[in-house]
């Protein structure tokens, strides 16, 4: 998905309160305010990420196809218990709001969504999943700027499937350190090698051909 990066002009308040004193947080809270009142149209999607509101379409058929199996092999494997796999769902943390392809949280997530409605926190998801996007901005989104914000909201696992990397590739990205945005423990496979999600609901699952399909060509 090539995304469109838009970065929201800044506003300073002509007064200040202790609770909005830093030019980080009046970004934060314009980028929220211009995220909310956005209508895109059908088939388009935003999220904020990194300081940008970032639009980009839904993904095409081979990504789908990819993002389908993994949720549907996720909830057998979660068989029913108190956790579920979510697509097309706002993940909200701190004014930051991310769709990512597939995620785990609660299955009775009621308690977590947030007061507006409008998403789940992101301190109920334990494992997040992206199908890497074709094209530069797709790219960089998925294996920097949301690696990052992954790590720095403390979300316990990480995995890119990545159709662009040489013949395709799966990282499991875990053990994040929010406060160094980065994941300590990095596992990194060639399609056709199966992959074990190491913690968390997920534990034991594995991601192998049945999920990428077979290794593409370079």
């Amino acid at each position: 998905m090539t995304a469109l990066a838009q970065e929201a002009p800044v506003t300073m308040p002509e007064t200040t309160t202790p609770e909005a004193t830093t030019p980080e947080r009046d970004l934060d809270e314009v980028l929220w305010q211009a995220w909310n009142a956005m209508e895109l149209p059908e088939g388009l999607r935003g999220e904020i990420i990194e300081g940008f509101i970032e639009v980009s379409p839904t993904g095409r058929f081979a990504h789908g196809q990819i993002t389908n199996r993994l949720r549907r092999a996720i909830d057998k494997h979660l068989d029913e218990g108190e956790w579920a796999a979510y697509q097309d769902i706002n993940v909200v943390h701190d004014r930051k709001v991310w769709i990512p392809d597939c995620f785990i949280a609660p299955d009775a997530p009621e308690e977590h969504i947030t007061d507006d409605g409008i998403g789940i926190k992101a301190s109920a998801v334990q494992l997040i999943v992206e199908v890497v996007s074709p094209g530069h901005d797709g790219i960089e989104r998925d294996r920097e700027r949301k690696r990052r914000a992954y790590s720095r909201a403390g979300i316990p696992v990480y995995v890119l499937i990545d159709d662009h990397d040489g013949h395709g590739t799966v990282t499991v990205l875990s053990a994040p350190s929010p406060d160094e945005s980065v994941y300590t423990d990095v596992h990194r496979v060639a399609y056709g090698i199966d992959v074990i999600i190491p913690e968390g609901p997920a534990k034991g699952f594995v991601i192998g051909e049945s999920i990428t399909g077979p290794p593409r060509n370079a």
